[in-house]
This record gives structure tokens, C-alpha cells and sequence, in this order.
């Protein structure tokens, strides 16, 4: 052990003349942390968007077979017999449209949700509130707009007026909702959207919260097993960790696959950079070896180098990473709805730690085979060297 830490505290002293290499393997190690925490956080904050905010005691009632509410639809009876429901404390039943609307910055047409909703859909949202503006006027075509959807497209600001067909909306106020995907929509008064849209007396889904979280089973075996009835039910953080897999998924494969070929990357450059640190000290490697210092500790001291470089290019790219992403807002599809989500990027502390476990395999991969030709090299040879 003492002559451990002798030559890598000699190895660590002498970083600093051996500096170029040295920034060659911390950059390449911290670009490639830095990409991997980046797309991660992409399928960190939709995922949270989307289930972040959803109650375990609100529920969704869609028709039987729907993968979401784009291609859900009950009628009004079918509607007004889920609504009353003793198992439920509030009910809003919603239609779902989607309209396009002009990104910022880009000009382009985006698929924006415009939901139809009834009284109770504030309170069975999480921590909804009204931060600009007020709340539409029932019977009228007025609209309040999430602040993610008002940060991201054209128009969503109290005192415009939108088009969409023939029919003119006024955009009357600007509302939160705990982070949740509501912030991505636009919602009016439903009888309004249903004449806007010729949906009759339609609906598209229906939102509750239960009196009880308990009671979820008893209400979808009363509604399932209705023969007047063909639904689905679920529970809101099941029906939205559903709605984010598809996409958090296809993320995560890429951020993984393009942070896996930059680490092979990374992995040569701290082979060079060691390889090169040995070749450098082989001399003084050798002259160790002969005072009696053991193969193992030589093996020990290049192997803690590496792993030093590898550490701080993880932390450099970790901390990039949260510095540049963390917090920024974008919108992109939701593949379930088609329609336009709006969430920020989430660099979680766990990405953080992925990030540097990457880092500290590609110094192990990246020092082994060096710190053996260290322990390995004759005598005799480097001395000559």
C-alpha cells in the first residue's frame, strides 16, 4: 500500500508536464457525458411533463380499444352515465381537437391541443391557477392558453384573437398547472368547442377524481362491466406513463447509442493519453521496478491516473450539461396524440451519476491495457530507453 500511494502521488504530481494529452483525454470524456446527460434529460422532462402533475385519485374513462383521446368518443348519454358515477368526487367531460398554430422563432405550423372542458376540470388538475388574464366566460369563444403552449406559439397572449377555420377565438388568460402536459393546451367552454367543431353532443374523454383513491377498482368494474357501456378505465399516472413511453423510449435508445459510439471515441483517446504518460515515465517506471517496488503498485498507480482524467472530464461534461439544458423549454410531438408538448429538459441527479459511472468505465477501459505494459515492461529495455 505505502508504495501505492508513493508512485501515484508521483504520477498525479507529474500531470502537469504532461498537460496536452492530458486535456485530450478530459475533453473527450467530458463531451461525451455531457451528450449522454443532454439527451437523457430530453426523456427525463417529457416523461415528467407528461406524469409529473397526474394524481394517483383522478382518473381517465376513454372508449374500449382508444390509445388516447385523439381517437376516443362517447356520446352524450354514454358520457352523462360515467359522469354519474357515485365513486366520483368531480367529473369534466372533454373534447379534444387539435389546431394549428405557428411555432415562435420558426414560422412553422404546429399541432397545438384544443380541449373542450366542463366546470370541475381546474380543480381536478394539479395546482391549477390563472397567472395572466381570467377565465373564459362559459357559452362564449374565448380561451385560456397553458404557459407552455404561450411561451412556445404565436398569438397565446390575453387580448388576441385566433382563427381557426371561420371561427374567431379570443384569447382572454394564461394559466399553470403544476408543470403538468395541461400547460401545453388550450382549453374553452365544451358546449362552445362542440358547435365550433359540429361534434354534437360528443365527447372525447372523460377526467374524474374519486371520492377514494381506494375505490379505483369498484368504479371501473361498475363502468366495465355496464353493458350500456364500452370503456377503458385508468388511472391518470398510469394513462400518462403510458403516453410518454413510446417517445422517453426512442429517446433514451438514441441519446445511449450516439453516447455509446462517442465513448468508443473517448476510450482511444485515453489509451493514447495513457500509453503515452507510460512511455514518458518508462525510464522512472523501470528504476522503481529495479529499487524493489512491486508490478501490482505500478499497475495500481497508472490505473488511479485514469480513472483522475476520466473523473474530471465526468464532472466537467456533467456540470455543462446542467448548466446549458437543465430548464430549457422546447416543444416536440407526442407520438401518442400527434399533437405539440411543451416541457423543459430535466437533468436529474441520476442522469448526473450515469454520467460519471460512463466516465469512470471509459478510464478503466482506457488504462488497463497501459497500466500492464507498464507493470510488464523489462527492465533492463526501459532503462535503456
Amino acid at each position: 500500500m505505502g508504495q501505492t500511494i508513493a508512485i501515484t502521488l508521483q504520477s498525479l504530481r507529474s500531470l502537469p508536464s504532461r498537460i496536452g494529452p492530458s486535456l485530450v483525454a478530459i475533453i473527450g470524456v467530458a463531451g461525451v457525458v455531457a451528450v449522454l446527460v443532454a439527451v437523457l434529460s430530453m426523456a427525463s422532462g417529457f416523461r415528467e411533463t407528461l406524469s409529473g402533475a397526474a394524481r394517483e385519485d383522478n382518473v381517465v374513462v376513454l372508449r374500449s380499444g382508444s390509445s388516447s383521446e385523439l381517437d376516443s368518443g362517447f356520446d352524450g348519454e354514454q358520457s352523462r352515465l360515467i359522469a354519474q358515477s357515485e365513486d366520483l368526487a368531480l367529473v369534466s367531460r372533454e373534447v379534444y381537437v387539435m389546431v394549428d398554430i405557428p411555432k415562435k422563432g420558426t414560422g412553422s405550423m404546429s399541432n397545438v391541443p384544443f380541449r373542450g372542458v366542463e366546470a370541475d376540470a381546474p380543480a381536478i388538475r394539479q395546482n391549477f391557477e390563472l397567472v395572466e388574464g381570467r377565465m373564459f366566460e362559459p357559452g362564449r369563444k374565448q380561451v385560456i392558453a397553458g404557459i407552455g403552449a404561450a411561451g412556445q406559439f404565436e398569438g397565446l397572449v390575453p387580448g388576441t384573437t385566433l382563427e381557426f377555420g371561420t371561427e374567431r377565438w379570443d384569447v382572454v388568460g394564461v394559466f399553470t398547472a403544476d408543470g403538468g402536459v395541461a400547460e401545453s393546451e388550450l382549453w374553452t367552454d365544451a358546449p362552445v368547442l362542440q358547435g365550433a367543431y359540429r361534434r354534437g353532443n360528443n365527447f372525447s374523454i372523460v377526467y374524474g377524481q374519486l371520492q377514494d383513491p381506494d375505490a379505483f377498482n369498484a368504479f371501473k368494474d361498475t363502468l366495465t362491466s355496464d353493458p350500456r357501456l364500452s370503456v377503458q378505465v385508468e388511472r391518470e399516472t398510469d394513462y400518462f406513463a403510458a403516453q410518454s413511453e413510446i417517445l422517453s423510449t426512442f429517446i433514451s435508445v438514441i441519446g445511449y447509442f450516439i453516447a455509446i459510439l462517442m465513448a468508443l471515441g473517448a476510450m482511444f483517446g485515453a489509451l493514447n493519453t495513457m500509453y503515452s504518460a507510460v512511455s514518458d515515465r518508462s525510464r522512472e517506471i523501470a528504476t522503481l521496478r529495479a529499487l524493489g517496488f512491486a508490478p501490482r503498485s505500478i499497475v495500481v498507480s497508472v490505473m488511479i491516473e485514469a480513472f483522475v482524467l476520466a473523473l474530471i472530464g465526468g464532472l466537467i461534461g456533467a456540470l455543462l450539461a446542467y448548466l446549458l439544458f437543465n430548464g430549457l423549454t422546447v416543444s416536440t410531438l407526442n407520438f401518442a396524440s400527434f399533437t405539440q408538448v411543451v416541457f423543459a429538459f430535466a437533468v436529474t441527479p441520476d442522469l448526473l451519476i450515469q454520467g460519471i459511472v460512463l466516465a469512470l468505465i471509459i478510464g478503466l477501459i482506457g488504462g488497463l491495457a497501459p497500466a500492464i505494459r507498464a507493470a510488464r515492461m523489462p527492465i533492463v529495455t526501459a532503462l535503456r530507453e
